[in-house]
């Protein structure tokens, strides 16, 4: 590809750099990271519908504060405003072959040899054939792909052994500063250091030393059950990562230092903040598509913040100019992935094909029509997301529903069908039983109460992850500026009448943390569902 059809791709994608000053010099070697992030296992081309409502800037406040012209093909990719009709119009985004054309283009214009391709995680889950084939399949994608370096979240939910096994089959490199042993993991193996997994790795880029650490999912225990990672500490580590900065700077000559994070935007904004030395931070985990980097000043200087969206919709593209320990320039673009502008990749392709052909039968199984646009991403709620608290209470005969305010999932427009593969892209977990069970009018108010607190808490370190947990039976209103025990109030049936805090419900929910539950997985629950509605 010659630079003048590279040029004019990108700017059809809405490639629009972001300088980190006016002036640059090309006397400086300049090496190119290449970035994407919790792509949830979608090896196809997806729609994925943006947030409308959320502690940052959504819809046309989005738009006037990033420059996005409105009705535009950036405007359906960076927001919801008129989703389905501007999804009609534009199309499909990601897919790993088209993204594998859009990273070999780049790689083509800027030097194979002159690009670091990093992954911040939740990349081996999030699909059927995912679920199925225990990421194998991501694994092998994302080999293919040519993935340097990543770190990961999600992936920690197939158990410590099978994650093992994984990394093994990965050609890059896993990173993650903040994991340790336990003690008594430690001492059982007799291990001479607590570290779990290598916390950086240096490469050298076109004359460039780039160090890149790496920050896993400080809350996966929490977030997800413990029990699969017994003997693993996580947590965000921050002296930890000083130390380690200061380390690299002072013995390692690295000329810019990258943090490949899983943390989310609101602790990675505190983290730079806190943290001096990091040049950069390559954001995931919140799924926010952020078109310039967040700069945010420190005791020693400046830290770029970024976060590079999701689901496979962008490929953020950072150009650095560094050297003799001092980064010089940097360059910043999060390029949308149209497919209907990037032909699939065909080695890819052929690859997804394959992958898929075993399980088409099942995946392609049709069970109902989208009489609506079905999305789950939102703070409090999504309608995808209320189809399944309509299929917990139906099928198992309960008054009230609990759905977990995960931000995967792709979405369907109107007049789709709904296919088994469909429902698998909100529910493929390696803990997807059901459970049902009774809980007093008091207890439901404390789960509010305590998930409020860890999407709402105004320290971005107790904020672990997620959107709102989704109801189903029942309302209630939120302050997210309350204090704790104070954001919820007003809890109601659907029939209007108050939630009675000594009375006792009976409560149907999926994806139990504390412990292992035994009931029907939430996918055959929701396909069974849709089998019982009117065509």
């Amino acid at each position: 590809m010659n630079r003048r059809h590279f040029l004019h791709t990108l700017a059809v994608l809405g490639f629009s750099p972001w300088l980190m000053s006016p002036t640059r010099s090309r006397s400086t070697a300049e090496a190119t990271v290449l970035h994407f992030t919790d792509s949830h296992a979608q090896l196809l081309p997806v729609y994925y519908r943006e947030p409308s409502t959320q502690p940052y800037r959504t819809g046309q406040a989005f738009l006037d504060f990033f420059g996005i012209p409105a009705h535009s093909r950036n405007a359906y990719a960076f927001t919801a405003i008129d989703f389905a009709q501007a999804a009609e119009l534009f199309g499909k985004m990601g897919g790993f072959a088209h993204l594998a054309t859009l990273i070999k283009q780049i790689r083509a214009e800027r030097g194979a040899e002159n690009t670091l391709l990093l992954d911040g995680g939740d990349t081996w889950q999030g699909s059927a054939t995912a679920l199925w084939t225990q990421g194998q399949d991501m694994i092998a994608a994302s080999n293919l792909l040519g993935v340097d370096i990543m770190t990961g979240h999600w992936e920690f939910t197939y158990g410590s052994q099978q994650l093992q096994t994984n990394i093994d089959q990965f050609k890059g490199d896993w990173l993650a500063q903040n994991i340790t042993l336990s003690e008594e993991a430690q001492w059982a193996g007799n291990s001479e250091t607590d570290a779990v997994f290598k916390p950086y790795q240096i490469k050298t880029i076109n004359q460039t030393r780039i160090a890149v650490i790496g920050q896993a999912y400080p809350y996966t225990p929490v977030a997800n059950p413990k029990r699969f990672v017994p003997d693993w500490r996580f947590g965000i580590q921050e002296q930890n990562l000083q130390r380690l900065v200061k380390h690299i700077k002072q013995t390692k000559a690295a000329d810019a230092i990258i943090l490949l994070s899983h943390n989310g935007l609101a602790i990675d904004l505190k983290l730079a903040a806190r943290v001096t030395g990091l040049d950069v931070i390559l954001g995931g985990h919140s799924h926010d598509a952020l078109p310039r980097p967040i700069v945010v000043d420190n005791a020693q200087g400046k830290t770029w913040v970024t976060n590079a969206g999701s689901h496979g919709k962008f490929l953020a593209v950072l150009d650095v100019q560094a050297a003799n320990g001092r980064v010089q320039n940097l360059r910043y673009q999060l390029v949308p992935v149209f497919a209907n502008l990037l032909p699939p990749d065909t080695a890819m392709q052929q690859l997804i094909d394959r992958i898929r052909q075993p399980y088409l039968k099942q995946l392609q199984q049709p069970l109902a029509v989208a009489g609506q646009l079905l999305y789950r991403r939102d703070t409090y709620g999504g309608t995808f997301d209320q189809l399944i608290l309509n299929a917990l209470r139906t099928v198992n005969a309960a008054e009230i529903a609990l759905s977990p305010g995960f931000r995967w999932g792709t979405t369907l427009l109107p007049g789709q069908t709904i296919t088994y593969e469909a429902v698998m892209n909100h529910t493929a977990i390696s803990y997807p039983e059901t459970y049902t069970r009774n809980l007093t009018g008091q207890q439901l108010h404390a789960i509010l109460e305590d998930v409020a607190d860890n999407l709402f808490n105004t320290d971005p370190y107790y904020q672990q992850g997620g959107d709102m947990v989704r109801v189903g039976g029942i309302s209630y209103q939120c302050n997210p500026q309350a204090s704790y025990g104070q954001r919820i109030s007003g809890l109601r049936r659907a029939n209007g009448q108050l939630l009675d805090a000594n009375k006792v419900y009976k409560v149907s929910g999926w994806a139990s943390v504390s412990d292992h539950q035994t009931g029907p997985a939430v996918a055959d629950v929701v396909s069974e569902y849709l089998r019982q509605q009117p065509a």
